[in-house]
């Protein structure tokens, strides 16, 4: 796409994150790219095109000149949720667009790719344009993890387990039990510093009040969850709170997902296929109503957002193989890198919260209803990615990501 004196810097990490985009889905085929195991979930496919129809949607349509749409339909079928953009294609039947195919789409993928390249080419200095693509990037980094963990699911579906990737998961080795870590609290300043990218919802930078508190130094285990199963955590009605027993007693939760029990033993489906549940390695895939039932099992509870972000405002931001990683080290370990961890908090707006003008104010406000924040990274999420200040939201009995659980009191 040229060479370096044609382009801003911009266009290398436009160039990279476009890149791996497409290489993530290389070990897939095809027909696995169209698929789409349930209506949360979204194929391949649509979000390699999504992701490019959010470029050519909301910087080459007004700024290129001579501005003609790839395709006319796809401004409807690859819309997400931008009602201030126009029609969109219903999420749940994602998985029948047959059409346009994969080659089609990847063709499209190269054709707003140039148009990109060679717009940031003419508008050197543009700080709006970069701006406009860095946001691009950022909402194609998340996409990039939709796609692992949409793909496990629908891996998942197959009754022959096939693996995202052939390598096996080495075995742990043994992990020391976590420690409580203190905290004294006092008057905290959270939300986004100033320094780097971020969305809006981590704005603006506020003051809070916190008590002391503790965290556990690491994630709950599968060995220590294993211990919840077996000592009838999923009998007790004590334990949970009554929409998640609702779904205990309808047989939705029995375990956490991808957990397979033959004859006595554990095994679990990960994306490099089934292997035996390592006790050392993260309980994953747990829904907010499984990890309070746990902490309040072990007699402690879930962090605030509030507390989480306080305790990782000095923590290293680290990535991971593309399964959680037992815990190595002392201090705060696996805040990033392995699961995004659940809070009770829920997703609502920072005092002063004002989300854009326009249809890309749609990308976070209106979700701040009915949903709980999640804090860290997971293995999953791409590199450079993850920040102290990152509100990640789901609803309370969402476990296709890689959720986990970090004890607090």
């Amino acid at each position: 796409m040229g060479t370096s004196a044609d382009r801003p810097a911009i266009a290398f990490a436009f160039e990279h994150v476009r890149q791996r985009s497409v290489h993530l889905a290389e070990p897939l085929s095809p027909e696995d790219c169209c698929a789409q195991s349930m209506p949360d979930a979204s194929p391949v496919k649509w979000h390699l095109a999504h992701t490019t129809w959010f470029f050519e949607t909301f910087i080459l349509e007004p700024r290129e000149n001579g501005f003609q749409p790839f395709h006319p339909a796809f401004r409807v079928l690859f819309n997400s949720y931008y009602n201030g953009v126009g029609d969109k294609h219903p999420r749940p039947r994602r998985g029948l667009l047959t059409r346009p195919a994969l080659h089609e789409v990847l063709a499209y993928r190269a054709d707003v790719d140039r148009r990109i390249v060679r717009l940031l080419g003419e508008r050197r200095g543009d700080a709006e344009l970069a701006a406009l693509v860095e946001l691009g990037l950022q909402h194609e980094q998340q996409h990039q993890e939709l796609l692992l963990t949409d793909v496990k699911h629908l891996l998942a579906q197959n009754p022959i387990f096939p693996a995202y990737l052939e390598a096996p998961l080495p075995a742990s080795s043994p992990v020391e039990a976590p420690a409580w870590i203190e905290f004294d609290g006092g008057l905290a300043e959270i939300g986004h510093d100033g320094r780097g990218f971020a969305f809006d919802n981590e704005l603006p930078r506020h003051r809070q009040y916190l008590a002391p508190f503790a965290l556990a130094s690491s994630l709950v285990n599968n060995a220590d969850y294993l211990a919840f199963i077996e000592a009838g955590g999923y009998r007790d009605p004590s334990l949970w709170l009554s929409e998640g027993w609702d779904k205990v007693v309808s047989g939705e939760l029995r375990h956490p997902l991808y957990w397979i029990e033959e004859d006595g033993h554990w095994r679990e489906f990960t994306l490099h296929g089934v292997q035996a549940l390592d006790p050392a390695r993260p309980v994953t895939h747990v829904s907010l109503y499984e990890a309070d039932a746990y902490a309040r099992w072990r007699g402690a509870r879930l962090p605030t957002e509030a507390e989480w972000e306080f305790a990782a405002r000095d923590v290293a931001v680290a990535c991971g193989e593309l399964h959680p990683q037992a815990a190595d080290g002392a201090g705060l370990a696996q805040m990033f890198g392995a699961c995004w961890q659940w809070t009770t908090s829920s997703y609502a707006p920072y005092p002063g919260f004002a989300p854009a003008k326009g249809a890309l104010g749609e990308y976070n406000g209106k979700f701040m209803i009915n949903q709980y924040v999640l804090r860290g990274s997971s293995c999953a999420t791409p590199h450079g990615h993850a920040r102290a200040s990152y509100r990640n939201f789901f609803p309370a009995g969402a476990r296709w990501q890689f959720t986990g659980i970090r004890l607090a009191r």
